[in-house]
């Protein structure tokens, strides 16, 4: 039902996630990323809480292990579960409860963790993380779907997917990538491609627009001069 890679780049330190499901609007439950703190995914039957409690737990000084195994025990269906983690360090942690979907893997690389269930194959995992390493030195958001096209290639899940989403952040307090495909009929993982090509050109002018309006760039939009 859900495959995903969190990643961190060891050059810049950003951390993201991308992450893509038969189910409409993953992005909306399952990816949590903090700048500078960590990346999550929590999915199969996604409890989107573990995400920020994690999260929270790794600000406060947890290991990557030690938020993943307090959030887990405190809710409880822990068998339910599949999250993976990742600290600002590059540290990982993953977890799959034994009521997970289906064919199931979870896989820990280099500065990274994928997942998923429901899937064609468990080496569609395998294949996420190879396209993750063997990618190393492109943009994190480039690695990222490196890995999720490697997955779909491999096999993808044993049904088709419907969203895809992908979330990047850096030292900023906002994610400097925030992008999504609630539904998509086919290919959501292409549309979310199709959106970071659109989306790339202009980051730098979001940030640059943020920090310092004076130096704003226009897109001779009414108003903006």
């Amino acid at each position: 039902m859900t495959f995903s890679i969190v990643g961190r780049c060891a050059e810049t330190g950003q951390l993201g996630i991308a992450i893509s499901s038969s189910s409409i609007a993953v992005g909306a439950r399952c990816p949590w990323v903090r700048g500078g703190i960590g990346a999550v995914s929590t999915q199969n039957i996604t409890l989107p809480a573990l995400g920020p409690e994690i999260l929270d737990l790794l600000e406060q000084g947890a290991s990557a292990s030690e938020a993943l195994d307090k959030a887990l025990t405190t809710h409880g269906f822990s068998q339910f579960r599949q999250v993976t983690v990742i600290d600002h360090h590059g540290a990982t942690a993953l977890f799959t409860g034994s009521e997970a979907l289906g064919l199931h893997n979870a896989v820990a690389g280099e500065q990274c963790v994928a997942a998923g269930n429901l899937l064609s194959s468990p080496q569609v995992i395998e294949a996420m993380v190879a396209a993750f390493e063997g990618s190393a030195g492109e943009a994190l958001p480039d690695r990222l779907l490196a890995a999720m096209n490697a997955a779909m290639a491999a096999g993808g899940e044993a049904g088709p997917v419907h969203s895809a989403a992908m979330s990047v952040v850096s030292d900023l307090l906002w994610p400097i990538v925030d992008l999504r495909v609630d539904w998509a009929e086919h290919d959501p993982i292409g549309e979310l491609g199709e959106l970071w090509t659109a989306y790339r050109p202009q980051m730098q002018d979001y940030i640059t627009r943020a920090l310092d309006p004076t130096k704003a760039p226009s897109y001779g939009v009414p108003g903006d001069e």
